[in-house]
């Protein structure tokens, strides 16, 4: 898997920027406090249902083998993979109390047959003792995993533990992956992750990635995602883009709901490259270093009905302590919009019924205008948009003229925000300045040279003629917005009349909320 770069900039006040760096990804250095034990109470306004404290009350599997299950011994080294080796395809294995081991050579797995079944009593843990990099592989489609502990796997940079060849239809459910490098899980077309606990692995819960794709049909319900990527991998190679709770990368077709992502050490949920058709609702996101969610170079979503509380004080405050004018958002959409030419169950990017509470700073809408197909300013390892098939078509002097000129970049547009409630309490915070802002800006196009988005046409366009729309939230607290570039702040009354125009029929109380 190529590297992908993330790219929120280190914007000056002065519109005559430079190519951006990739910043504000970094962690806080030395110990982390450990993810909290529950979640601290909702407000009365908050829309997303009951938490799912997954890791503290797991759910007990089988205490007994189910009829015609093969019975796997915990005393027996290796026992687990031998017995899959020798069964046929569509077995389930019943795994004894205790923990089970794999043989100690570093490439040990478990290699499933198609429809092959793994259920855990109560306390099957499968260790992989820091020596073993897998746990399950291979290609089989629809294996289910179930009731069981994956812990002291060492899987290396962008790979992952169970599931790690992403194979199609895999089920994981009331499963706890812990305590592994890489990324607990990774996932495979149609995969179903459901009421289980993905904590305190080193670098991602879960990586949504398929070599070569197409990724369709993905379900992230009922989980606790919490306290991963303990490799602060942003620190140790800064701007990789290689971290978050879950991380997905070109999946077609997602829905992540009732979920409770906290104490993440960077963003909760990152969306990166090319992905559509998102269903993001009824989450719990708490207490991120960096954002609650970041949708990126990506299209058509649904984002609702999730409490987003004290997310991003980390990486927030980092980034103004440095000076750093950049409005860096707990909900932060780069380079995402909606296109009705491309299918999914909404042309739009709608947020709508959303609770944020105590975040530093609401949601920002972004485009750099420097970052299209086949700019060297584009940190996405030479992906193209997805209306854009021969990626050579983006250049002078075709990229100049329609259609390309518009094909050829991704393009925050078509973002509905509406019906959400924005509390702010700058004492709960801890925060003076920039932590209180909404915003829809760009920079100032410089780079390459043969660039047709030079000056400020990309900061225009997505301010006044993209179709990006507030309307009808509530707004608590001291807010301030941010509109077309960096230097531009702006209070309320400012925000609502001309040339903007946003936040129609809002309501706002500064005084209130601290």
């Amino acid at each position: 898997m190529g590297i992908k770069r993330r790219h929120w900039a280190s914007a000056a006040a002065a519109l005559a920027l430079a190519l951006l760096a990739a910043t504000g990804c970094e962690s806080t250095p030395g110990a982390r406090a450990k993810p909290a034990a529950a979640p601290t109470a909702a407000p009365s306004t908050s829309a997303a249902r009951s938490v799912a404290r997954v890791c503290a009350e797991p759910a007990a599997g089988p205490a007994k083998a189910p009829a015609g299950a093969v019975t796997v011994d915990p005393a027996v080294v290796g026992d687990l993979a031998a017995k899959t080796k020798s069964r046929p395809p569509h077995t389930t294995f019943w795994l004894r109390p205790g923990r089970h081991r794999l043989d100690p050579d570093r490439y040990a797995q478990v290699v499933p047959k198609e429809g092959d079944r793994y259920l855990g009593a109560p306390g099957a843990v499968l260790d992989g003792r820091r020596k073993n990099q897998y746990a399950f592989g291979g290609t089989a489609r629809d294996v289910t995993i179930r009731y069981l502990t994956v812990q002291g796997f060492v899987a290396p940079q962008n790979e992952g533990v169970v599931n790690h060849d992403s194979a199609d239809g895999w089920v994981i459910e009331h499963a706890t992956v812990q305590n592994n490098s890489g990324a607990g899980l990774m996932a495979g077309a149609r995969q179903r992750v459901r009421a289980s606990c993905l904590r305190g692995n080193g670098q991602y819960g879960m990586n949504a990635y398929k070599a070569g794709g197409p990724l369709r049909g993905l379900v992230v319900e009922d989980n606790e995602i919490a306290g991963n990527n303990t490799g602060d991998w942003e620190r140790r190679r800064p701007g990789c883009g290689c971290t978050a709770g879950v991380k997905f990368w070109a999946v077609d077709g997602a829905d992540v709901r009732g979920n409770w992502v906290h104490d993440n050490r960077g963003a909760g949920l990152w969306a990166d490259t090319n992905n559509n058709d998102f269903r993001i609702e009824d989450n719990v996101l708490e207490a991120n270093d960096g954002a609650a969610l970041i949708y990126e170079t990506s299209y058509n979503a649904v984002i609702r009905k999730n409490t987003i509380r004290r997310n991003n004080w980390v990486e927030g405050r980092r980034a103004a302590d440095r000076g750093d004018t950049f409005p860096f958002a707990t909900v932060y959409l780069s380079e995402s919009g909606g296109e009705p030419r491309i299918r999914a169950r909404t042309g739009r990017i709608e947020i709508y019924g959303n609770v944020l509470e105590n975040n530093w700073s609401g949601i920002t809408l972004w485009e750099n205008a420097d970052r299209f197909c086949n700019s060297p300013a584009n940190t996405s390892s030479g992906d193209c948009t997805l209306l854009v098939r021969n990626t050579r078509r983006c250049a002078q002097p075709a990229i100049a003229t329609a259609p390309l000129y518009a094909d050829c970049r991704w393009k925050t547009q078509r973002v509905d925000i509406h019906g959400n409630r924005f509390v702010l309490d700058k004492s709960v915070v801890g925060c003076t300045v920039r932590c209180d802002r909404m915003a829809v800006l760009a920079n100032y196009g410089t780079y390459p040279d043969w660039s047709p988005y030079q000056g400020e046409r990309v900061a225009e366009a997505i301010t006044r003629r993209q179709h990006n729309r507030w309307h009808d939230n509530v707004y608590v607290g001291p807010w301030e917005f941010v509109a077309h570039d960096p230097s531009r702040t702006l209070d309320y009354a400012q925000w609502q009349g001309t040339p903007y125009r946003q936040d129609a029929g809002s309501s706002f109380d500064p005084r209130a909320g601290g």
